[in-house]
């Protein structure tokens, strides 16, 4: 086996008399594309750190294989004193590399990025984006992604993923994106109390895994005494919990969104009578026709849909294509440039934005929920106990008469949701709540949301979560185009791949949808990514082939599944995964040739 490229080995890391890190120890082998897991304030991000080498641990040994190259994107990246956005994405170079600039322009391209703006000025996505160039550029051995996906719109996350599938050295990836770590981490790490436990499989079994881990915890936590029993307990059985429960939550969502199918397709066959008194509490929004253009471009143009009681509407699109300004208009902020709005009486809603309204910190946890009013909250129509309350949202109740100060910044968000999701609504607007938050908190967003009894307006660049939540997609494509889907966010990819583009022809009373392909862009060359591909594809089909040959050579042994039954099975699995891949990786060399031929004849 080929020594790891870089270990850790009983790395100890205290803040204040807490253990962050305790006696850890972890390797980082050459082609390992790993995800890093653990709860809000574990210590991933400080993990993450002492793997980069920005932080000293206050016990243990890092040792780096000599000439191996890391580089680390952090969860806030920081380009002060860089005048140009392209300037602070070149300092990723070292001096040897200075010749290899030509990177950051493909980079620049590539990400979008305004190379000559003002890092002081720039957005959160402009940053993120330039961040991620700096990062990639040098392309290192070990490539440490915090966070990556935070303040990217689709497009940016689909391009990073795809640059990623590719990469050839190491990565740890930390991200609440479960579809992003699902199509790229091939292990996964559990940071938990300070230790690492390494799961050699790929991320969409690491929930079973853990959930089985838990339950062998809980048994063994019988032994111990009462303290650490219920100091961990709440924890172990309300994730299992959530679990059984979601499995009936996702079949509903199949339910809901068959409905909601029959909805868009036949919608303009349907009459809304406007102002009836007993259909008022059906219908939500009804929006005809409607455009809006900002500073001469048109955002969208000719859109209609009818949002009823119940429905989960996402709503997703590139960065600036008017996802917040189509919200603004369907309830009512904003008007449009053409068509009507209708809405239906009696709404109350509650908005949940990016920006997120500040707790006060000298406020309790209880008083929050309870606004000082004792132990009970009204959550809906519903009276319940705040204790009750507070551990449905993973709060321990040791943690109620606690300050909002004291709090991390997941707990934080947790307890925002848990605010919110108390006040009688029947419209939940949530724009990007996604941003910042761990995977966790997320869960517990999805769980809120499917038990919630009234319609959601959903914005976000989450496509998991999407999936997870909504019944049918708005999607704005940032050209002026705008479509509506049945289904979450897989399910408009599987149907964009059917039909590429559509033409939609509408009259006063009826939408007929026609289906037509889009004509492919001429080219004489390869595009860059494209080459790169086809350049490193041989030296990866080689290397594969090689592998094969050795594991093939391994179980060829009589005596290994006798001694080993469980290195056995593990090795028949990974020959079978990499012989899928090889014909992958073959059948993507043979179509990319066919291309570069067909390009240049």
């Amino acid at each position: 086996m080929a020594p790891p490229l870089l270990s850790l080995k009983n790395i100890d890391l205290h803040w204040g008399a807490d253990p962050v890190l305790d006696q850890l120890e972890l390797h980082i082998g050459s082609s390992d594309r790993l995800c890093l897991i653990g709860r809000n304030g574990a210590g991933k991000s400080t993990l993450m750190k002492v793997i980069a080498g920005l932080i000293d641990a206050d016990g243990g040994e890092r040792w780096v294989q000599p000439g191996t190259s890391v580089a680390y994107l952090p969860q806030e990246p920081d380009a002060s004193g860089y005048d140009t956005l392209k300037n602070y994405i070149l300092a990723g170079l070292s001096d040897d590399e200075g010749e290899q600039g030509y990177k950051a322009d493909v980079l620049i391209e590539e990400l979008g990025v305004d190379a000559e703006a003002d890092p002081q000025t720039a957005s959160g996505g402009e940053l993120r984006r330039a961040a991620l160039a700096r990062t990639l550029i040098s392309e290192p051995d070990i490539l440490l992604l915090d966070e990556p996906t935070n303040h990217l719109d689709v497009g940016a996350i689909e391009w990073l993923e795809n640059c990623l599938k590719s990469w050839r050295g190491a990565m740890v990836l930390i991200s609440h994106d479960r579809m992003f770590l699902e199509n790229l981490a091939s292990a996964c790490w559990w940071l938990d109390r300070g230790k690492i436990r390494r799961f050699d499989g790929r991320f969409e079994k690491f929930d079973a895994w853990q959930e089985k881990t838990f339950a062998e915890e809980a048994e063994t936590l019988k032994k111990l005494d009462k303290v650490i029993k219920e100091e961990t307990r709440w924890s172990v059985e309300g994730i299992s919990a959530r679990r059984t429960r979601n499995q009936g939550r996702l079949r509903r969502l199949h339910a809901l969104r068959e409905e909601r199918r029959n909805v868009v397709k036949s919608k303009g066959n349907v009459t809304i009578s406007v102002g009836g008194g007993e259909k008022s509490g059906a219908k939500v929004i009804e929006a005809r026709s409607i455009g809006k253009s900002f500073e001469g471009r048109a955002l969208f143009k000719d859109f209609s849909t009818r949002i009823a009681r119940g429905d989960r509407i996402g709503i997703v699109g590139p960065n600036g294509a008017g996802k917040s300004t189509l919200l603004k208009i369907l309830l009512g902020e904003l008007s449009p440039d053409e068509g009507t709005i209708v809405r239906g009486t009696n709404l109350e809603a509650i908005v949940i934005d990016q920006k997120r309204a500040s707790l006060q910190d000298d406020m309790s946890v209880m008083d929050v929920l309870t606004g000082g009013r004792g132990d009970w909250i009204y959550v809906g129509d519903e009276t319940r106990h705040v204790m009750t309350y507070l551990k449905e949202f993973l709060f321990d109740p040791s943690q109620a008469r606690t300050p909002v100060s004291s709090l991390s910044g997941g707990e934080r968000n947790r307890l925002l949701i848990a605010a919110n999701f108390a006040k009688k609504s029947n419209l939940m607007v949530l724009d990007e709540p996604t941003n910042d938050l761990d995977m966790e908190t997320l869960d517990l967003l999805q769980e809120a949301l499917a038990d919630y009894k009234g319609t959601i307006l959903l914005v976000s660049h989450d496509r998991d979560f999407l999936d997870r939540v909504v019944t049918s997609t708005i999607v704005l494509e940032g050209d002026g185009t705008i479509m509506e889907y049945a289904g979450g966010y897989s399910d408009y990819r599987v149907q964009v791949s059917s039909a590429i583009a559509a033409s939609v022809s509408v009259d006063n009373k009826s939408k007929v949808v026609e289906l037509k392909p889009v004509a492919a862009k001429k080219s004489t060359k390869l595009s860059y990514k494209d080459q790169r591909e086809l350049d490193t594809l041989p030296a990866e089909v080689e290397m594969l082939s090689m592998q094969i040959s050795e594991m093939e050579a391994r179980l060829s042994d009589p005596d290994l599944y006798s001694k080993d039954p469980n290195a056995f099975s593990s090795l028949s699995e990974k020959l079978t995964e990499s012989r899928d891949m090889l014909d992958t990786k073959e059948m993507r060399w043979l179509e990319l040739e066919e291309l570069k031929d067909s390009l240049t004849s």
